[in-house]
């Protein structure tokens, strides 16, 4: 399986709103579909629903689907991860949310919003694409990771009855600290998002997780930095704020009826400095805080630690990457198609 975007002969076009499948990015078996939101402060918003349908003998109308959300300074880029479902027989489909990758138009701010609920939208109407494909009888699975996975946790609460589980790739569900450091970042973070907003907070990306990634820096992936640069797009106080607001909902329980999985590496290795050893480890997040998070969010959650694993899982090296597909296969048998 190719780890490389395709060249293109010439840069991509995102479609119009209201064209339909089009060619994507990505190259053969993928296609993305444009969704028009309601403008904002900035003006015209728009998602991106991109969908893998490789070309078969004879087309076959499945009967389940996973619509996947990628993370904070990300797009959906992970080739492998539709293979493995369309493998799985399962249609996959991926979002790239307003402001994020093929949906970043030149007028906005990158990746910034201001309630995480406004991602409702995009969600919903992508939803609906997968069921207006899928049938009235067929089920969908949502998948999220880091960001992905605090709004995917939170849209399903939002709208009960509308996935049949939930499979998380190292959520974001709580600000390193925990709840004493979110109750301390609160109050500063709220006066900044009420007077400046959208002003950048000062950058301390070390580009770390970029260095365990991308062929570039000795990874084994590649992708487009215009979409997902390192150092990241500059975060800002509003958008903090709302995620603060995200891990105060997981830290008093969602309650989810469906069955979830939270997988993520099995140590956190964060230092100012390089350390080879992170290439076999997350980077960003706290791996034992996220897990002591994630039984808050239902009554039934699966929670799987993946040695060697980096942030996203996903494209840990193989050995990890591997172990990881195998969990999500047993898992999925058991739990997620109910």
């Amino acid at each position: 399986m190719s780890h490389l975007l395709p060249p293109a002969p010439t840069p991509w076009q995102p479609p119009d709103p209201g064209q339909g499948w089009a060619p994507d990015v990505l190259g053969e078996g993928f296609e993305a579909r444009t969704l028009a939101l309601p403008d904002d402060e900035e003006g015209e918003v728009v998602a991106t629903l991109v969908r893998y349908r490789p070309r078969t003998a004879e087309p076959v109308r499945p009967a389940r689907a996973v619509l996947y959300l990628h993370g904070w300074n990300d797009y959906f880029f992970q080739r492998e991860l539709a293979e493995y479902w369309h493998a799985q027989g399962a249609a996959f489909y991926a979002l790239d949310l307003r402001k994020y990758g093929r949906s970043l138009r030149g007028h906005q701010t990158p990746n910034y919003i201001d309630d995480l609920a406004r991602y409702d939208e995009e969600l919903d109407a992508a939803a609906a694409v997968v069921r207006s494909e899928l049938g009235s009888s067929g089920r969908t699975m949502l998948m999220g990771h880091s960001t992905g996975g605090l709004i995917a946790s939170l849209w399903a609460h939002r709208r009960r009855g509308q996935v049949a589980a939930l499979v998380l790739n190292s959520p974001w569900l709580e600000l390193a600290g925990a709840s004493f450091a979110r109750t301390l970042t609160t109050p500063v973070v709220s006066g900044l998002a009420r007077t400046q907003p959208k002003n950048p907070l000062p950058n301390i990306d070390p580009g770390h997780y970029a260095r365990t990634v991308h062929q570039r820096h000795g990874g084994e992936w590649d992708y487009d930095e215009r979409w997902r640069p390192s150092p990241f797009f500059p975060v800002r106080p509003g958008w903090v704020q709302a995620i603060l607001i995200g891990h105060a909902q997981v830290a008093r329980g969602l309650g989810l009826d469906v069955p979830v999985l939270m997988a993520a590496s099995d140590r956190s290795v964060m230092q100012p400095r390089w350390r080879e050893e992170m290439r076999t480890a997350d980077t960003v997040l706290d791996v034992d805080l996220i897990a002591r998070r994630a039984v808050l969010l239902g009554s039934v959650v699966t929670v799987v630690r993946i040695a060697g694993g980096l942030h996203d899982l996903t494209l840990s090296a193989a050995p990890a990457r591997a172990r990881f597909y195998a969990e999500l296969s047993r898992w999925s048998s058991a739990y997620g198609w109910g």
